[in-house]
């Protein structure tokens, strides 16, 4: 099938094609439908499955939700995280600490909200309209002129547009065919030729809902979380309570060279993988709510996911009429917000638990930049269109790039297992001064990016955030007035 021929008017809005129904897809489908840009979504998989485990979403992201009517759909979903416990998991489960209640809801008026991760995937794909939507969609070759872009999928079907937005993963094939013609021509940088690099490997899952008797604290308001810190193993383990009597587990591992070398033709795609052995090596180690073992045989078997953790920042973007954004242009080792406040003192770290993905959070912020300046497109001219990628790469590199270096320094602050990995750790969890970490909060909570065509939302707290380029045509509103 081709779609037909696209609008010459350089005043209509372009049509937009999104490859990938993930976490980034859904939402800027969501966000181009409220700026009255059409747009398909094409999905390779028949259907998104519920894989992997915890997410955590804080106040960089939740303004964007409450704005869009969807906070108070999350809240019903979610729980609210007020404590953190820490514990040693070497001979006894010994208590360390409890990093209590996050500033962040002080400065900004919400709380971090933590639940089972597709539980987020369900809300946002019941917001797209069946109609604009396509599964079993694996693009499989794309070209351009310049009146537009063509995409072919694996049934042999194609479809026009005037751009497509690769927001189909680590290993995109948007990017790939976007790099593969750059290589042709001679313009692929040499930094985005080098590999990903493989530093972790985690397992996660969420058990089916539990006995309130046997696991206390099941069924309270807000989420139990805690972080086992081993240095016996070369593991740490996390695990959350989520509604519906549920738990979210994780444990990660560093891998050394000889571990990362070995593993560079594993991908870190979410999915159930040869994870018996980790598993097994895991099922001793203990937690308030028994051991991962006992964890582990309440959760079902095909939700249960392994994966290899891979970190690159790409520096290009976007060429012609194609942008990439989320996980195609930058791939995070992803840290839990939560430990976002417990060694923000290192700096702005982001979402520790594998599970809970900072990836999802930037991924999200880069959707509803790119839908503020697809918004503001002039017209579907080469030039244009390269004009409005630019602008979003600019307004969203700087963010990503602290982002990218400060997880990767975290990831090591807690997870990592040499001496002077180790002997940092203790440090920080004990000596580091208090109004540090809060000056690090402050700072991370700053960037609360919003859709600038839509009414703004109430303020909740009393930190303002970064100002945003107006859109065209629109009256600047309460810049700086609004969290």
């Amino acid at each position: 099938m081709t779609d037909p021929a696209l609008n010459n008017n350089p005043s209509a809005p372009p049509k937009v094609m999104i490859a990938g129904a993930g976490i980034a897809g859904l939402l800027l489908g969501i966000l181009l439908d409220k700026a009255r840009i059409p747009y398909h979504i094409y999905e390779r998989t028949a259907s998104i499955k519920p894989l992997g485990a915890l997410m955590s979403l804080g106040a960089n992201i939740l303004p964007l939700l409450d704005q869009i009517g969807l906070y108070k759909e999350l809240q019903k979903i979610s729980l609210p995280c007020d404590s953190f416990l820490i514990y040693s998991g070497d001979e006894e489960l010994r208590l360390l600490g409890n990093m209590g209640r996050p500033e962040s809801e002080e400065f900004t008026g919400y709380p971090i909200a933590v639940f089972a991760r597709h539980r987020l995937y369900d809300l946002l794909l019941k917001q797209i309209p069946p109609e604009k939507i396509s599964f079993s969609q694996k693009v499989i070759s794309i070209s351009e002129d310049k009146d537009g872009v063509t995409i072919q999928t694996a049934d042999h079907q194609t479809h026009r547009g005037d751009i497509l937005v690769g927001a189909d993963g680590t290993y995109s094939a948007v990017r790939q065919s976007m790099y593969a013609a750059m290589e042709k021509e001679g313009t692929l940088p040499e930094v985005d030729k080098h590999q990903m690099s493989k530093g972790f490997a985690c397992l996660v899952g969420t058990t089916d809902p539990l006995d309130p008797a046997k696991y206390p604290g099941l069924m309270d308001p807000s989420s139990r979380a805690i972080l086992v810190l081993s240095d016996k193993t070369p593991y740490n383990w996390s695990a959350f309570t989520v509604p519906d009597g549920r738990i979210c587990w994780n444990a990660i591992v560093q891998l050394d060279e000889r571990q990362s070398q070995e593993n560079e033709a594993k991908g870190s795609q979410w999915g159930p993988g040869t994870s018996a052995q980790m598993m097994d090596e895991i099922r001793d180690f203990r937690t308030p709510y028994g051991t991962m073992g006992d964890l582990i045989d309440a959760t079902p078997k095909d939700v249960i996911s392994q994966v290899y953790l891979e970190d690159k920042l790409f520096e290009t973007w976007h060429h012609g009429r194609v942008v990439l954004i989320g996980d195609a242009c930058h791939k995070h080792l992803c840290l839990s917000l939560w430990l976002t406040y417990l060694i923000e003192f290192v700096r702005v770290l982001k979402q520790l638990l594998p599970s809970a993905g900072q990836g999802a959070v930037n991924a999200m912020q880069d959707a509803v930049v790119l839908a503020n300046c697809l918004r503001d497109l002039e017209s579907t001219s080469p030039e244009a269109i390269h004009a409005c990628f630019a602008d979003f790469r600019e307004q969203r590199y700087v963010h990503v790039k602290e982002q990218y270096e400060t997880s990767q320094m975290n990831a090591k602050l807690i997870y990592g297992q040499t001496l002077m990995e180790r002997t940092l750790r203790y440090m920080v969890f004990n000596w580091m001064p208090r109004w540090v970490i809060r000056k690090g909060i402050i700072k991370d909570l700053l960037y609360r990016p919003l859709a600038m065509f839509l009414p703004l939302p109430e303020a909740r707290g009393p930190l303002e955030r970064l100002p945003q380029k107006p859109c065209k045509g629109l009256v600047d509103q309460r810049q700086t007035s609004v969290v």
